[in-house]
């Protein structure tokens, strides 16, 4: 990913409380990344940042469009995208990443980048089957698709007992 300013929130300047940001994503914010699942899209980040003593709280709300190419066809075709998402950064000692959600930073931290959080919040939002929206209501071409799983389980008959193998015959009767 490119280092790209216009995505990075300066943290240190904030006072105590709660502030708003909100970005537009576009063609221009996709090509920062060295991916190939999106190229481009339309959408509308608004970013609720709640800042304390302690700790930041970030509530993402990505909202729009983004082109996708059909598995299916290999058309491209627009999947609407509408993802709340929620980081929170603590202060420490030094910078980890201790959970998906949750980010520690140093105090002495300037600026948040943000850049890479959007985009895998919106990479988490699009579907692992990527259809045309006149496939999607289209019956599953798998003959095996509405087959039903079967979980049965049987008692051992008189039968079985005769058959069974002597030496878990002797496990049983160590009781």
């Amino acid at each position: 990913m490119k280092k790209d300013s216009q995505y990075d929130l300066a943290i240190a300047k904030l006072a105590p409380k709660t502030h708003h940001f909100a970005f537009e994503l576009g063609r221009a914010f996709f090509e920062q990344f060295d991916q190939q699942l999106i190229q481009d899209g339309h959408l509308h980040a608004d970013v609720e940042l709640t800042k304390t003593d302690l700790l930041l709280t970030l509530d993402f709300h990505i909202k729009g469009t983004v082109r996708l190419i059909c598995d299916r066809s290999l058309e491209d075709f627009d999947q609407p995208i509408d993802v709340r998402h929620q980081l929170r950064v603590r202060f420490g000692d030094q910078y980890l990443e201790l959970d998906d959600d949750v980010l520690q930073i140093t105090p002495d931290t300037q600026t948040l980048p943000i850049a890479q959080h959007l985009f895998d919040y919106i990479g988490l939002a699009i579907p692992m089957k990527k259809l045309h929206p006149r496939f999607q209501n289209e019956p599953d071409d798998n003959p095996d698709a509405d087959a039903k799983l079967i979980f049965t389980t049987r008692q051992a008959d008189d039968e079985d007992e005769d058959n069974s193998d002597p030496r878990w015959d002797a496990l049983r009767n160590l009781n």
